[in-house]
């Protein structure tokens, strides 16, 4: 082997001379392309002509000018590993769907005194919205549901008194801490959070391994969360797992809990290719759930997967149908969304909502940890179904009102008291929050300009009473076509608060996280409230904080403020 130079002539402007070695014996070539190695007398008057070809180019170079030799002598000592040339980087694949969400408006009492919803327990929104802001990107509007925000942490609200009752019901009122002359309600609940064995769980681990799953934050996150929660079972659970791609199948039969070894070596095993069916991986899951229900157990499949279905049952209401049919069984659907750039968010929560589950977005695997195992019991165990909630506004006290979130779970009235209609689950120690603001007469806050012919409502007032609530919901153990049992509480004037001080943490907590989620989706009633307001109140409604989720939401804070433009920033007062 001997090097020879060979000159490159990028442009007009530089000259750059690069070492190349060539390999004298011609073997490589000939392996190459095929053809015999020449005579080595050959081979020698090749070379030597290449030597001449080389210097003849080097003598014309150098001939074009010495001022452009030492231009192009400067810019190689002062780059000399400089790429020869940029390519384009191809752009990031952005499919991501969400279902379109309109902000509640407010709304006149006189004219519609009731507001029913159901309740929401998924966090999906959360932890995605945390994703697009660790990315460098603020999150678009309709992936925001404020409710799942405000629903992520864990306020500490007493727990219930009287077991026959799964949950506690809590409702504090209070300035808003954006608008001056509003009222924000918060009603919240939290459910019981059971102790001693729990009870056996048949669960199922659907897991698609389509092409679309291969990226580091899909399926070997997958894996990885779905072993956090197999290490939390024991011998009484089963665990089975079905894979989808192109087709489905079952990688491992109904096996006990505690046979940890053989659960991680399926999973293990697994990997991406192919397109995705997941209709198919849907109906061969519940088949997998129904052959090894546990009668009075926790019987579940746990979906994992970016959500991009497209071969088989691709339609949005064809597998929302699939779901609600499957459910009828008693085995619930919770759904764990994976990754980006294709993620369907509205299919998996509606996907949830339509199997009687949750839905949680799992973007590292200390969102994982939160879900699976420090949340377990609430994630896995239902202890309350079917759960509504009604307000009903006293015209003479309060004027208009409006529901802070929970846009896609409104209920006509009549459906509060008709057990057909389906609502939302409550797991073991699940913590919701529902947030109105509220005008109350006469102080100034209304938003609604009052009609020019219209008469003014006749109202009688009702004592002290500000409104009414109601809450209806199941037991499971009751079976799946029981009676409702209701719950019932006046909320009264005396109870406002005329200022934040002496308001609980969770209070000022949610209110800010409620401000916070608002002003991503556009601060439309938020006013001069911005990012900087929504970090005092939080800051000072942190509490103990025991798993640093209020510390991480202030982070949060600080890079929305940040990726926020300047329009957006002159709009919410910054």
């Amino acid at each position: 082997m001997r090097c020879q130079p060979l000159l490159l002539t990028l442009s007009t402007a530089s000259i750059v001379l690069l070492a190349a070695c060539t390999n004298t014996s011609g073997y490589h070539d000939s392996i190459a392309t095929g053809e015999a190695s020449p005579p080595p007398a050959e081979m020698e008057a090749r070379e030597q002509a290449q030597d001449m070809a080389a210097a003849k180019a080097q003598v014309q170079a150098a001939g074009a000018g010495a001022a452009r030799m030492k231009m192009t002598r400067q810019a190689m000592a002062i780059a000399p590993a400089a790429p020869l040339m940029a390519m384009p980087m191809p752009p990031v694949e952005d499919r991501e769907t969400y279902a379109k969400v309109e902000s509640n408006p407010v709304k006149l009492v006189a004219e519609q005194p009731v507001s029913t919803f159901s309740i929401d327990v998924d966090t999906g929104s959360y932890s995605n919205v945390r994703r697009f802001l660790n990315g460098g990107s603020l999150p678009p509007q309709d992936a925001v549901r404020v409710e799942e925000l405000v629903n992520y942490f864990d306020y500490d609200d007493p727990l219930p008194k009287d077991r026959r009752q799964p949950f506690s019901l809590h409702t504090e009122i209070a300035p808003t801490p954006w608008n001056e002359k509003t009222r924000l309600l918060r009603v919240a609940i939290r459910g019981w959070q059971p102790t001693g064995p729990r009870p056996a769980s048949n669960l199922v681990f659907l897991v698609d391994v389509s092409g679309s799953m291969e990226d580091p934050n899909k399926l070997p996150l997958v894996k990885s969360s779905l072993k956090l929660l197999t290490r939390q079972l024991n011998a009484q659970d089963r665990i089975s797992l079905v894979v989808y791609a192109g087709a489905s199948g079952v990688v491992l039969e109904p096996t006990p809990g505690n046979d940890s070894a053989t659960i991680e070596s399926a999973l293990e095993r697994l990997s991406a290719g192919g397109s995705t069916n997941g209709g198919e991986g849907i109906r061969l899951a519940y088949a997998m759930a129904q052959r090894a229900f546990i009668p009075g157990g926790n019987n579940r499949v746990l979906l994992a997967t970016d959500g991009d279905f497209n071969v088989g049952t691709t339609g949005f209401e064809q597998l929302i149908d699939l779901v609600k049919e499957k459910r009828k069984g008693g085995v619930a659907l919770t759904t764990l969304g994976f990754g980006g750039g294709n993620y369907n968010d509205r299919l998996m929560e509606q996907l949830a909502d339509a199997g009687n589950g949750n839905h949680a977005y799992i973007d590292t695997l200390a969102e994982a940890q939160k879900a699976l195992v420090e949340q377990r019991d609430a994630t896995l165990t239902t202890i309350a179904r079917d759960v509504k909630i009604q307000l009903e506004f006293n015209p003479a006290v309060v004027s208009e009102y409006r529901l802070i979130g929970y846009e896609n779970r409104q209920l006509k009235r009549e459906d509060f008291a008709n057990d057909k209609v389906d609502a939302g689950e409550i797991g073991a120690g699940h913590r919701v929050t529902a947030l109105y603001e509220i005008a109350l007469a006469g102080e100034g806050g209304e938003r609604v300009e009052p009609l020019r012919y219209g008469a003014r409502a006749k109202v009688k007032a009702a004592g002290e009473e500000l409104g009414f609530l109601r809450l209806r919901y199941k037991r499971p153990q009751d079976g799946m076509d029981a009676a409702s049992l209701l719950i019932e509480r006046p909320l009264l004037r005396r109870d406002v608060r005329d200022s934040l001080d002496g308001t609980s943490d969770a209070y000022r907590l949610s209110a800010s996280v409620a401000a916070f989620g608002q002003l991503l989706r556009g601060g439309q009633y938020t006013g001069s409230f911005g990012y900087t307001q929504v970090e005092r109140l939080a800051r000072d409604a942190r509490g103990r904080d025991s798993h640093g989720y209020a510390g991480e939401f202030l982070q949060m804070v600080k890079l929305a403020q940040g990726l926020s433009t300047g329009q957006a920033r002159a709009q919410i007062g910054e």
